[in-house]
């Protein structure tokens, strides 16, 4: 089992704007009024594609054809995961987002000749109010077996339980918060605040409030042969989280991040980084703006 791949899966916007559904608890989300933004986030898209095939990076590219109305169909991952003959599809916490669903992620795999044996489907418990959402909740150690995951109104524990028994994970549950207007309120996905690579694991340790879940967080990470890298919660706003590990299709590492993340890192951090890949970074102005996401949301890793 191998931790990265060389095959991502994205969505091209057809209107993108800030969903009005999911700012409710994502704090990252800002207000974008410029009437281009469906175009500037076409654009930046666009960039970051041809960034990819630059280094040797599969894509494939699925075009949203506006006839949902998903405004955040730029963010795959949340909706479906892919692993060794089986694909995971998740509950999700806003009802428009449940629309991606009809996009035709399987359908477009199928075209290029991937195809899976099973699918898990927990979309069911969405009547139930239990969201998990996909790899934005949930951080793999694909191959160590573990499941990282910070609750929050998004991922509920007895969902990530439920993926841990089904996929032969182990499950690791902690709360990271931030700071809103003075209040610490839950992280809406983990995958802006942590990121596991083979090597290395970028976390907001800030954000942790509870010192003895915090320690056993880093020592767990250390445990599997991961360096820490501790970033701050201001650069966690700068998405310094939200980047992935993944190979070209020669076997060169490379981190994903957006240009955003890439100024906010600091010269020691980005040394780091550089031990164990190639950086590969893009402006993502409007989409990190509206969407409240960057470059690690927008890819979701094909294994097969």
């Amino acid at each position: 089992m191998a931790q990265t791949t060389d095959t991502l899966l994205l969505v091209r916007p057809s209107r993108f704007r800030k969903n009005e559904e999911t700012a409710v608890n994502n704090y990252f989300q800002e207000d974008v009024s410029d009437p281009n933004r469906t175009l500037r986030a076409q654009q930046e898209f666009d960039s970051f594609v041809d960034q990819l095939h630059t280094h040797n990076i599969n894509t494939l590219v699925i075009q949203d054809s506006g006839e949902y109305d998903t405004p955040d169909s730029i963010f795959p991952n949340n909706c479906i995961s892919f692993h060794q003959q089986t694909v995971v599809l998740y509950p999700m916490f806003a009802k428009n987002r449940r629309r991606e669903r009809n996009l035709g992620y399987l359908q477009a795999l199928k075209q290029r000749g991937l195809t899976y044996n099973r699918v898990i489907n927990y979309t069911r418990f969405e009547k139930e109010n239990r969201f998990l959402e996909g790899t934005g909740s949930l951080i793999l150690d694909r191959v160590a077996r573990i499941a990282y995951c910070s609750l929050s109104p998004r991922a509920s524990a007895d969902m990530v339980h439920q993926f841990c028994l089904d996929l032969d994970y182990e499950p690791f549950i902690f709360v990271a918060n931030q700071t809103v207007d003075g209040l610490r309120l839950p992280i809406y996905h983990t995958n802006v605040m942590l990121s596991v690579g083979t090597h290395f694991a970028v976390l907001c340790t800030e954000s942790i409030d509870n010192r003895a879940e915090k320690e056993r967080l880093i020592r767990r990470l250390q445990e599997t042969g991961k360096v820490v890298i501790a970033i701050s919660e201001e650069q966690m706003h700068n998405f310094v989280g939200n980047i992935l590990e993944v190979k070209s299709t020669t076997g060169k590492p490379h981190i994903i991040m957006s240009s955003r993340a890439f100024s906010a890192f600091n010269a020691d951090q980005l040394n780091q980084l550089h031990v164990w890949g190639s950086i590969i970074h893009s402006p993502l102005t409007t989409i990190e703006k509206a969407g409240g996401g960057s470059a690690r949301c927008m890819l979701a890793e094909v294994f097969y």
